[in-house]
C-alpha cells in the first residue's frame, strides 16, 4: 500500500491541560507544577492554556504513555537518583 503525504498521522502543536493529563496519566495539578517549574512550555491563547506537545513528548522521554509503554515522571528528593 502506498502511503500518501496527506494520510500520515500529524501531531498536534499543542494541547489542552486536560488532555495532557489523559495521555500522560499526571494529575492536572501535577502539570500545573511542571508548566509553573518551566518543564513544559505552554501558549495562552484567551483564557485557555495550551501545552505543546513537543515539550510533553520531551518531558516523557519522547514516550508517550498510553503508546504501550510508560513514563515514571515522579519527583526525587533533591540529590537522589529517580527509581
Amino acid at each position: 500500500m502506498i502511503e500518501r503525504a496527506w494520510e500520515k498521522k500529524i501531531e498536534p502543536l499543542t494541547v489542552r491541560v486536560s488532555t495532557a493529563v489523559r495521555i500522560t496519566g499526571l494529575s492536572r495539578s501535577r502539570i500545573y507544577e511542571l508548566i509553573q517549574a518551566g518543564d513544559l512550555e505552554t501558549v495562552k491563547v484567551g483564557r485557555a492554556t495550551l501545552v505543546q506537545y513537543r515539550s510533553l513528548k520531551l518531558l516523557t522521554g519522547n514516550v508517550i504513555p498510553g503508546a504501550g509503554e510508560t513514563a515514571d515522571l515522579r519527583q526525587s528528593p533533591a540529590g537522589t537518583p529517580s527509581t
